[in-house]
């Protein structure tokens, strides 16, 4: 079975946020979605509602680029808005694609911004575009957008609850019609989403840090399955979703994703990623003088790695956070040029010593070995790799970028082999237990990444619409 879009899978890292019920609501918008910056930074996108209808205003790169003040208070007007970030590795980087997607149908004007990956979207769009829906976008977003049109139920709440119950696979979803927001969690709850309070108005969004630059008050997560109406800030509680047997959080918005400031279903992502640190001390001892991260996703768990070795926790590499693109190409033979760019070794940190190098997770391993080249050449004597998760064998379809498995040196290679591969004295990696071990009051997670244990059907993989090694990169 072939179709044009199967090789362009969208598959998406991204933010979104709603407000309701506030002044300039574009403007609290702008503020949640710079501090949720780290969910995406390939395009950034706002829809604001008022009477005279919505109004868009969208593009590539990051917040700061596509929002100024002006254009915030001058074309987002209204007390009711959708934001959404992305970075995506496929769907293509089209105007097209860059949430929130908009369109009309017949009982109003939609706004959609998604958070995740749906596992039988190409089963779904294929369907659609046989009984005649046209797409104008490679999205798997837009697919329940038509599914909203194509609702035989006469209310508009209705339509949106038996669109929901036709989706398979990780969202988190902030939906307005007009002036009214509805967000909602997938039954398993992959993907984060928060509520939260101020002025009278509501905020719905995908991490609690976007709440605190607002001054903002915490209300609630949405459980999974959950699904809420906002109206003018007024919160009503819908028919929830069939319930999933188990939840399954996505573990790796605590590794890696989400801010360490943030909260995720009760948990401090930072004292997350410090036990994750403390397990991995006590699984993988060494003799080192120093215990360094790799700025800056893995600093808490480097911190929780010296708090219970003994080992000094020391500042031996620094991240350049205003990198951004660069026109410079490197030579074919500078196979450090990325990682030079982005990261800078202490020498006086460093020098005559054996160094303990923490970080959140090892994915293809080409940073990992030039950031061992970048470390011996600043002196240190022995390099000892440590990894705050277990080895990645197996790609994400729900909505976090992973590569194909072929790509994963998790998937490839032994751990003896990856360390020879690195170049370092000792690799070592969190145990799967210990990992789930360290957060368990979250739990059940879903760890599918590390144990290839998926916890819903690949409906597309299993149709054939998308190859197991992965979803396809663009």
């Amino acid at each position: 079975m072939t179709m044009p879009w199967v090789d362009e899978s969208p598959r998406e890292e991204c933010g979104v946020v709603g407000i309701s019920g506030m002044d300039v609501a574009a403007e609290h918008a702008f503020l949640a979605m710079y501090a949720l910056q780290h969910r995406g930074q390939e395009a950034a996108g706002m829809v604001t509602f008022d009477e005279e209808g919505l109004h868009v205003l969208k593009g590539p790169g990051a917040v700061g680029d596509v929002f100024e003040t002006w254009s915030i208070r001058k074309k987002l007007r209204g007390r009711t808005a959708v934001g959404h970030l992305r970075y995506s590795t496929a769907g293509g980087s089209d105007l097209e694609n860059i949430q929130p997607i908009t369109a009309r149908y017949a009982n109003g004007t939609i706004a959609l911004a998604h958070n995740g990956n749906l596992t039988n979207h190409f089963d779904l769009r294929k369907r659609l575009v046989d009984d005649g829906a046209i797409f104008r976008t490679t999205s798997d977003s837009e697919t329940l957008i038509h599914l909203i049109a194509k609702s035989r139920h006469d209310t508009v709440d209705a339509q949106v609850d038996d669109a929901l119950t036709h989706l398979e696979g990780a969202f988190s979803i902030v939906l307005a019609i007009d002036e009214t927001i509805y967000a909602a969690r997938d039954p398993r709850g992959f993907r984060p989403l928060v509520l939260g309070r101020k002025d009278g108005g509501a905020i719905v969004t995908s991490e609690t840090c976007a709440l605190d630059i607002l001054g903002a008050e915490y209300v609630r997560d949405l459980q999974p399955g959950e699904v809420i109406r906002i109206r003018d800030g007024v919160v009503k509680q819908l028919r929830s979703l069939p319930p999933a047997e188990h939840p399954s959080p996505c573990i790796f918005e605590l590794v890696y994703f989400s801010r360490p400031d943030s909260r995720l279903w009760g948990i401090s992502v930072d004292a997350a990623r410090r036990a994750f640190g403390r397990q991995l001390a006590k699984e993988h001892p060494v003799e080192a003088d120093a215990v360094i991260a790799v700025p800056d996703s893995a600093n808490s768990a480097a911190l929780g790695y010296a708090e219970e070795s003994g080992i000094p926790f020391e500042l031996g590499m620094l991240r350049h956070h205003y990198v951004g693109r660069t026109f410079i190409k490197p030579s074919q033979e500078d196979r450090d040029f990325g990682a030079r760019m982005k990261y800078s070794p202490v020498r006086g940190v460093l020098e005559g010593r054996r160094v303990v190098v923490v970080d959140d997770s090892l994915v293809r391993g080409t940073t990992s070995r030039s950031l061992v080249r970048m470390l011996r050449g600043a002196g240190a004597d022995e390099v000892h790799f440590r990894i705050g998760s277990p080895p990645v064998k197996w790609p994400c379809f729900y909505g976090i970028d992973m590569p194909t498995k072929g790509e994963l040196i998790g998937s490839k290679l032994e751990v003896p082999e990856i360390a020879g591969e690195l170049g370092v004295e000792s690799l070592g990696y969190l145990s799967l237990q210990g990992m789930v071990d360290a957060v368990a009051t979250g739990g059940p997670y879903c760890t599918a990444c590390f144990s290839g244990d998926y916890p819903t059907p690949l409906v597309d993989v299993d149709k054939g619409f998308v190859s197991e090694e992965g979803p396809a990169r663009k």
